[in-house]
């Protein structure tokens, strides 16, 4: 019978308790603030400031100041950097535009932690449906209405960037939502089916 004495070497697998903690940090917190700072700042400065600002040049200047700022850092820097994913367009020596979407590979070292990708998400999708509903808030006022239509364009087309580089092309986008649907279809058709039998008995 073999035992272990003070002399034998043991492999112990140190560090691998601390993977729930590694998914739960944020490795580049600076990314995550200026993900969501810029929003917040537009959606801020519109909803409380534009009426206590006397010029609207000078609230339309420093929203769209934010809206830019804020459409820069998720498609150059925090889309990367949380995320692993890219967009850009590349226009040819013959003038033809071509839409370039990218995203880190599955096995490489730097993957993104769950909460960096969470605030990333929640801050992509997020931003437009406000946008949206503010934009039904100014149809009384209707020079403010600009304001809302740039922050739902920036925004969406982020969303939809970074939405074609998670899933990939036009047709993986499309069959997706086609087979979503159509299990949708299925669960409510087998629901409806086995419910009528369930209150027979």
């Amino acid at each position: 019978m073999a035992t272990l004495d003070d002399t034998e070497d043991v492999a112990l697998d140190f560090g691998a308790e601390d993977d729930w903690r590694r998914q739960k940090m944020i490795r580049y917190p600076m990314a995550a603030v200026f993900h969501l700072l810029f929003k917040v700042l537009a959606f801020v400065f519109y909803i409380l400031f534009t009426g206590l600002v006397n010029s609207f040049v000078t609230s339309v200047v420093i929203l769209i100041l934010f809206l830019s700022m804020d459409f820069w850092t998720v498609k150059n820097i925090t889309g990367r950097l949380l995320v692993g994913l890219r967009w850009w367009n590349h226009v040819d020596e013959d003038g033809t535009s071509h839409w370039v979407f990218e995203a880190r590979k599955k096995g490489s070292k730097a993957q993104e932690t769950n909460t960096e990708s969470r605030i990333f998400w929640f801050g992509l999708i997020v931003n437009p449906i406000l946008w949206f509903l503010l934009m039904f808030s100014t149809l009384l006022n209707f020079g403010w209405l600009i304001i809302p239509i740039m922050g739902l364009g920036l925004g969406s087309s982020n969303l939809y960037g970074y939405l074609r580089c998670k899933i990939g092309s036009k047709q993986q986008l499309s069959s997706m939502a086609t087979q979503f649907l159509g299990q949708q279809l299925l669960s409510r058709a087998t629901e409806a089916a086995t419910s009528p039998s369930q209150s027979t008995n």
